[in-house]
């Protein structure tokens, strides 16, 4: 699995010198350790792989954003990657348990990861550790209807690109609007 991984971060064409180095990164990790997914609740082993995705409206470019309980601001949806699973499985599962829609995978970029990041966590200091993210695009709608999961978001909302760039810091995902220009030159 983990040549597997590798080979879907080596196919990224990084969208900064941020990107550069998180890829760089990434498969340095995935080169010199055993394990990439997390076995214990919160943080064994850190790093580990997540799998975020986008559901994005390809109308206005707006995204789809979570506002995270446990960590306090707004996210795209996604999670970690379980022992031994792909994470495009990974984004098929989740977006299931979080939103109750199937996956619709974007095509600009298919089956495959659009972004990559490795972000330290927030929290107590005894959970915070690293993620390594690997951002999917999925196809979506204003208008679909989404039922987000109430244990673990205290709320949902389309976000424009706009909207992101003027957020507060804190607000959003500290990537997101990195992320959201990648997309853009798409």
């Amino acid at each position: 699995m983990r040549d597997e991984i590798r080979a879907l971060v080596e196919a990224l064409t990084p969208g900064d010198e941020l990107e550069a180095r998180h890829r760089a990164e990434t498969l340095a990790w995935l080169a010199a350790t055993t394990d990439i997914f997390r076995r214990e609740k919160p943080r064994t082993p850190s790093p580990h792989l997540v799998a975020y995705f986008l559901l994005h409206d390809e109308t206005d470019g707006a995204v789809l954003l979570v506002d995270h309980r446990k960590a306090g601001m707004w996210l795209p949806t996604g999670g970690h990657v379980e022992p031994g699973e792909h994470p495009t499985a990974t984004v098929r599962r989740e977006v299931v348990e979080e939103l109750c829609v199937p996956a619709a995978f974007s095509p600009l970029f298919g089956e495959h990861p659009a972004f990559v990041t490795v972000t330290g966590t927030v929290g107590a200091p005894a959970d915070r550790h690293t993620d390594v993210s690997l951002w999917y695009v999925l196809s979506g709608s204003r208008d679909q209807q989404l039922a987000p999961d109430p244990g673990e978001f205290r709320g949902a909302r389309w976000w424009t690109p706009r909207e992101v760039a003027d957020a507060g810091p804190g607000t959003v995902e500290p990537h997101l609007l990195r992320m959201l220009a990648k997309l853009g030159r798409r």
